[in-house]
């Protein structure tokens, strides 16, 4: 059996039931051959970002162990996304579930197919707070650590376009844990 590998995943929503995919997504990840969950953050309510005029998101941050490689980890990602009948007809449109490969232990890779770390998580406070909240001390490889940027992604959002609101009454819960899921 390889190591584990410590690797991050976004979660977004902004069509149907939004919570109710999110957790569904965790469930269907965290039951991945080679995939054990480690944690989820809190989830937020952000503006979209890009694309079409659409309706608020909910995101999140699972992270998790993984003893596959990224491009099997980005393959359970699709599946996941399939399971929620994810389609993509327009760059940045509305989705009922976006699940992104944001990072794989150390690794750096410019492979079309999957870049790691995502080319543009540095620049999403909807990738950065949740990540943030999840592990204080993470590092973006290639980058800064996580809270560095996303003091800057915050500094620079003169408009508010990427302000999040924390919906402390939705949690998402990992197999196994007891508890209200709201």
């Amino acid at each position: 059996m390889s190591p584990a590998t410590r690797a991050v995943l976004s979660l977004g929503s902004n069509l149907g039931d939004r919570r109710a995919t999110l957790q569904g997504a965790v469930d269907l990840l965290s039951a991945g051959e080679g995939v054990t969950p480690v944690t989820v953050s809190p989830v937020y309510e952000t503006a979209p970002v890009g694309g079409p005029d659409q309706g608020a998101f909910l995101n999140a941050v699972l992270v998790v162990d993984a003893t596959v490689g990224p491009k099997d980890l980005l393959e359970l990602a699709r599946s996941a996304e399939r399971a929620f009948e994810r389609v993509r007809e327009v760059r940045w449109g509305p989705r009922t579930l976006d699940v992104d490969v944001i990072a794989f232990g150390d690794v750096t890779d410019d492979d079309p197919e999957l870049t790691l770390p995502h080319p543009r998580a540095h620049l999403r406070a909807f990738v950065l707070r949740p990540w943030l909240d999840t592990d204080p001390g993470a590092v973006l490889p290639g980058r800064a650590p996580v809270a560095t940027l996303l003091a800057g992604v915050e500094e620079a959002d003169t408009e508010g376009e990427q302000e999040l609101t924390v919906r402390e009454d939705l949690r998402l819960r990992l197999p196994g844990e007891a508890g209200r899921v709201g």
